[in-house]
């Protein structure tokens, strides 16, 4: 396979405080990474570090092949990154079809397609963002990321606080893209939807990777240490 996305010895500081210090991962063509870790272990920061969203930052970070360390977050977007942020931050005043197209470059990932791996967002197409339920706000804003048409889908605890049902649904959108050949790297705190979807896993602890490895690879005792579970 070829390397997509590799973060070598990546460090980041929030002021004078430093969060991240010897964080390691690489997100080769086509394949899903699970980024892990409990709380507080720099999960987030590390993704913010990757889009440019995080300031101090250090180390290396390369796409495509190409260093991207020293890109704004508008060039690593345009350079094939696509980020759906934790938290659902969809335009509210725009509609449905209005969020998805603000967002929209050529590619293969248009709105009909969009509307094919999420029908919820066709049937609310005219409405506004700020009228969607939190789970079809989070379909929107994995579809507004997808309509970058990325190369690197970044997924920050897409699943949090939604119903069972819910939730589902977004795995089973994520298998899609799988399947459909794109290179995802996935923050979640569902671990078994998380080892039966992902090719590779990192861990990170107190800022650093602690551990990587196969889903297979991951034994009780390394998620009783380092996961919490």
């Amino acid at each position: 396979m070829t390397c997509l996305l590799e973060v070598q010895n990546l460090q980041a500081w929030y002021g004078r405080i430093q969060v991240l210090d010897g964080v390691e991962l690489r997100v080769e063509e086509g394949q899903v990474v699970s980024l892990m870790g409990r709380n507080g272990m720099g999960k987030s920061t590390t993704i913010g570090a990757i889009c440019a969203l995080v300031e101090q930052r250090a180390g290396s970070i390369t796409f495509a092949r190409q260093s991207i360390l020293e890109l704004p977050a508008y060039q690593i977007a345009r350079a094939g990154i696509g980020l759906v942020p934790e938290g659902r931050r969809v335009f509210a005043n725009l509609s449905v079809r209005e969020n998805l197209s603000a967002a929209a470059t050529r590619g293969p990932w248009d709105l009909h397609r969009v509307y094919k791996l999420f029908p919820r967002l066709a049937e609310r197409a005219p409405q506004s963002g700020a009228t969607l339920s939190g789970g079809e706000q989070q379909m929107l804003v994995i579809g507004r990321a997808l309509m970058t048409n990325p190369r690197l889908l970044i997924l920050d605890e897409a699943t949090e606080g939604l119903a069972p049902v819910i939730r589902q649904e977004i795995w089973s959108s994520i298998r899609q893209l799988k399947q459909e050949g794109m290179a995802i790297l996935l923050v979640d705190k569902t671990l078994r939807e998380l080892l039966d979807i992902a090719d590779n896993c990192f861990i990170l602890e107190k800022g650093a990777t602690i551990w990587s490895g196969a889903p297979d690879h991951l034994t009780a005792d390394v998620a009783d240490a380092f996961l919490g579970v």
